[in-house]
């Protein structure tokens, strides 16, 4: 077996630390919904993201604390959510990669619907890899109408 002693292989968890990104994989899923809801009502409230993220609303509030601390959203205790404005763009970003990754699941998988695996895999994927991967949606969209 070939050693590959020129790799610098580590944990998930060590890729995870030696990261630049001051955002955690859960501040994007916090960030993704809140942008989500902001896109609909112009705001977020910590209860609408307790209840769709199946947390408690004390872990929501932290979070969203967290949020305001990186400069993504504007928050008082009780009141509600808005976006930044990079925050707005962290958030359509993250959006935009959910939707083109699960797209790429249902096509690959012949389902409607692949949410768990998207949440699960979202978060490891390059903006250059998930560029690839749109493209490689419209090809395969091409290819699913022409064969149905």
């Amino acid at each position: 077996m070939a050693h590959a002693e020129n790799e610098d292989f580590r944990t998930l968890k060590g890729y995870d630390l030696n990261s630049p990104h001051k955002v955690t994989y859960a501040m994007e899923d916090y960030l993704e919904m809140i942008y989500r809801y902001t896109r609909e009502d112009g705001y977020a409230r910590i209860s609408t993201l307790s209840q769709t993220l199946h947390v408690k609303p004390s872990s929501s509030s932290k979070m969203v604390q967290n949020l305001k601390d990186c400069g993504l959203v504007d928050y008082e205790k009780y009141g509600i959510i808005k976006l930044t404005q990079e925050g707005t763009k962290l958030g359509e970003y993250l959006l935009y990669r959910h939707e083109t990754l699960n797209r790429f699941f249902c096509l690959l998988n012949h389902s409607q619907g692949e949410l768990e695996l998207t949440e699960q895999i979202e978060h490891y994927i390059t903006r250059d890899t998930l560029q690839n991967i749109e493209k490689l949606n419209a090809l395969l969209t091409v290819i699913a109408d022409f064969n149905p």
